[in-house]
């Protein structure tokens, strides 16, 4: 008889498979804990809960929990076509911002296309691409932790089909200003379409937050400010992760191939109409900034205190160098604090800590002078 593994694409039976961060849960059953002494910083989740608005809005669409959703977002769209001042054809939304990723891989990837990224950047991009049988290019990421654009350039090929670019990156937390990116846009390639994955835009201040719109317009009028798509999420400053929606804008011939692709109910009811509240809970997001601003200042000082090295951010989270980061990793959940361990970005080394409340903050602080003295 012929083995499942023989009938299946060879690109599956080689696939990695991505790790997440490690349930609260989970923790409490492995190591006999109280699951409410446990704190989870390692997923870069929202620690001041989901957008009250958002969450409200979910209660109400659960009394209709028995209809399918809207398979075409219409409301969503609308809203969002609302807040960024563009059309609801420009939008395509997702289960999470990384199915718009796996799109992405079904419109544009053959087998033996090339996609650019960055040798530190968020793994589900080279994931995507082998999936689909085409070549991880990864560029060393500059001394500063951010993508080095002009060496990602350098490394376009007629191959090449899609880059990818984070602002902020994940898992390095470094960020690139709007006009860099328009004016890398703007030198790629024809042939190539540009990615840039704003999953925690929302932290910026808003003047400094990546915005394709100008590339938008420039592809309108024929050039190639078409070949563009922004990914946004509403499961970080929003507090929506486990609802998993997430959203693309784009050129309206872009997410039109882009929605060609996606399954009619990708995305449930509940997540639609939180997303749609969620966006305008214009306080809770100032809120959520100031006091991740905030977080950013108390875990620098702390570490600088102890001289521990750590990778500038303006996301919400910290690359931290600890010396072996999956001994740290498992030491801190012995203690009740999860973390990231890295390994996988070729970080060996550090951990990602996701920025959490004053009082977290100072207990990983506590911790980590504990782990560096065992």
């Amino acid at each position: 008889m012929t083995t499942l593994a023989a009938l299946a694409r060879p690109e599956v039976e080689k696939q990695p498979v991505y790790e997440p961060g490690k349930p609260i849960e989970d923790v409490a059953r492995e190591l006999g804990l109280d699951v409410h002494h446990i704190v989870k910083l390692a997923s870069n989740e929202n620690p001041f809960g989901g957008s009250p608005l958002g969450l409200a809005a979910a209660q109400r669409a659960l009394a209709q929990a028995e209809l399918y959703p809207d398979g075409d977002c219409v409301a969503l769209r609308a809203r969002l076509a609302q807040h960024w001042g563009l059309s609801p054809r420009q939008f395509v939304i997702g289960n999470g911002s990384n199915e718009i990723i796996e799109l992405l891989g079904h419109v544009f990837l053959r087998a033996g296309d090339e996609v650019v990224m960055g040798d530190c950047a968020f793994v589900v991009y080279r994931l995507v691409t082998l999936l689909f049988g085409a070549k991880p290019v990864t560029v060393p990421m500059r001394l500063d932790r951010a993508h080095d654009l002009d060496a990602m350039a350098a490394a376009v090929t007629p191959r090449t089909r899609l880059v990818f670019v984070a602002s902020p990156n994940n898992p390095t937390g470094a960020a690139h200003s709007p006009a860099e990116l328009l004016d890398f846009a703007r030198a790629l390639p024809g042939h190539v379409v540009l990615c840039v994955d704003e999953a925690y835009a929302e932290y910026l201040d808003p003047a400094a937050a990546p915005d394709l719109r100008p590339l938008l317009a420039e592809g309108r009028a024929g050039r190639a400010g078409g070949h563009v798509i922004g990914l946004r999420t509403f499961s970080k400053i929003y507090g929506l992760a486990g609802l998993r929606i997430g959203y693309g804008y784009a050129s309206e011939a872009l997410a039109a191939l882009l929605n060609r692709v996606r399954q009619p109910f990708n995305v449930n009811a509940i997540s639609q109409a939180a997303a749609c509240a969620a966006l305008g809970d214009v306080d809770f997001v100032a809120r959520c900034r100031r006091e991740n601003a905030a977080g950013l200042r108390q875990l620098a000082a702390g570490l600088d205190a102890q001289r521990v090295e750590y990778a500038p951010s303006v996301a919400n989270f910290l690359l931290i160098k600890v010396g072996d980061g999956a001994r740290c990793f498992q030491w801190m959940q012995t203690q009740g604090m999860i973390v990231r361990p890295v390994a996988a970005y070729g970080l060996p080394e550090w951990i990602r800590l996701t920025v959490g409340t004053a009082e977290q903050n100072a207990r990983f602080l506590g911790l980590l002078a504990e782990f560096l003295k065992s």
